[in-house]
């Protein structure tokens, strides 16, 4: 095993253009981030950012051990096959780079491998920092990086991938999410890929949904926290009658020819995601948080514990009921606890944020009252409420470590988290490998559905089912 794993990728806003690059140091036991490099470099092609991207990588290796063993994945086929000696050098910008690569490191030390852009979100979105702060005159710093968060939900943790052709850990790992999900053992790439085109949904291995015709629901407007929705904002991409399909957080590759199976995972570990019933501060699209009243559901939120809980019972697929402690989660939780005729675990890190000053107030109000800090909220994750609440970016270190050592307990199980808005959009948020940003676009109904099968290759399916109108 490479004692660290280096990713690197780089960009070029117009080839030539203005161009930067991103690098980062992993643990490839913990998926750690180790050392971040980025740096605006001017105007300049993708490869000559991609080379400048590998060499920072390398020098923040050596840095840190020189005498470690790395890896270098990234997704440009051209520096991987030069580096790797496979293809010729032929442009004269590219060979200085190349050797200068070469030099950082003993040659034995570092192997190469390619990977899909997808499984380089972190080195990319770095690189993008870089650029951006090149446009504002600014030098990228790491304090103001938001790609550690972002990559997180799309890397694979434990091991490195298997070894294989190009491309073949992430097309395998597709065919088996299908193939779990379709209930089988295995099943062909060329399948899961036809599959995914098409927009099915196949039942999950737990069978959550029955029948993809339930992920239907009518489009609404999109919430913000756990109560409040701004006035405006991006509505999602459903509309009327429109089913939402399983999406991954790797899209399935076509098969190579000759190629047809994948390593047997095993049984996801899948949280059923639930948002807590209605309360009395809900149909009046109020910020309620941690550091609110802490209401109790109203009777319509309690119809919907009810009605979820048997949903959930004709299901038979929850095995754990786990909490958060505020009192509209513990009470809706209890209710599918009682008829599932199991206990509820509290659990600390599946709270609500914490809206300040704005708990209790609309949308509307808090505007009115605290424009700019309103404002700054809405424009960067690490902007934190009025009066010390807690910033999207801290909720999200927060909750992926309730994640992770969640997914450590109950490896291959489907438990029921019962939480609120926020932190179940930012689950599933990670899972996608979408941007912060995605918080303001997603609907989340009182006592909603959702789904997120973590797999063992590091990456997750999510499932969506929003309309909660028959459970009133």
């Amino acid at each position: 095993m490479p004692k660290f794993v280096v990713e690197a990728d780089g960009g070029s806003r117009g080839n030539p253009g203005p161009a930067g690059y991103g690098s980062v140091v992993l643990d490839p036991a913990t998926g750690e981030t180790l050392a971040e490099r980025a740096e605006y470099i001017g105007v300049a092609t993708n490869n000559v950012a991609e080379y400048k991207g590998l060499i920072a990588g390398l020098k923040a290796a050596r840095e840190l051990d020189p005498d470690a063993v790395v890896l270098v994945r990234m997704d440009s086929k051209l520096v991987v096959e030069q580096m790797s000696g496979r293809w010729k050098i032929k442009h004269p910008d590219m060979k200085p780079l190349a050797a200068e690569a070469a030099k950082v490191m003993p040659r034995a030390q570092v192997t190469y491998e390619w990977i899909p852009r997808e499984k380089n979100k972190h080195a990319d979105r770095l690189a993008n920092e870089a650029m951006d702060a090149g446009k504002r005159g600014e030098r990228w710093e790491p304090a103001n990086s938001s790609a550690a968060l972002d990559a997180s939900a799309a890397r694979t943790l434990a091991t490195p991938p298997p070894a294989g052709p190009v491309g073949d850990a992430a097309a395998g790992a597709a065919a088996v999410r299908a193939a779990l999900a379709s209930g089988g053992g295995t099943r062909t790439r060329a399948g899961t890929a036809a599959a995914a085109r098409a927009g099915s949904a196949p039942a999950g291995a737990d069978t959550l949904f029955a029948d993809p015709a339930e992920l239907a629901g009518p489009a609404a407007p999109a919430d913000l926290a756990d109560e409040a929705a701004p006035a405006g904002s991006p509505a999602p991409a459903s509309g009327p009658g429109t089913a939402a399909p399983t999406i991954t957080g790797a899209a399935p590759a076509a098969a190579p020819a000759g190629q047809g199976w994948g390593p047997d995972m095993g049984p996801p570990a899948t949280f059923v995601l639930l948002r807590h019933g209605e309360t009395a501060l809900t149909p009046q699209k109020r910020f309620s948080g941690s550091g609110g009243s802490d209401p109790e559901l109203s009777e319509a939120g309690r119809r919907q514990a009810a009605a979820v809980a048997e949903s959930l019972a004709a299901r038979g697929t929850i095995e754990t009921v786990i909490s958060s402690p505020l009192r509209r989660c513990r009470e809706t939780a209890q209710a599918v606890a009682d008829r599932l005729g199991l206990t509820v675990t509290v659990e600390e890190g599946l709270r609500e944020v914490d809206f300040g000053a704005w708990e209790g107030l609309t949308f509307a109000e808090a505007r009115e009252r605290h424009p700019e800090d309103l404002q700054a909220w809405l424009d960067s994750p690490k902007a934190a409420p009025t009066g010390g609440g807690e910033s999207f970016a801290s909720a999200t270190r927060r909750i992926s470590a309730t994640r992770d050592r969640l997914l450590a307990e109950h490896a291959g199980r489907t438990v029921l988290l019962v939480s609120h808005v926020t932190p179940v959009k930012i689950l599933v948020r990670l899972a996608l490998g979408a941007p912060p940003e995605a918080l303001f676009r997603m609907e989340l109904s009182a006592a909603s559905l959702s789904a997120v099968a973590y797999y063992a290759d590091g990456n997750a399916s999510v499932r969506l089912l929003n309309d909660t109108s028959h459970l009133r």
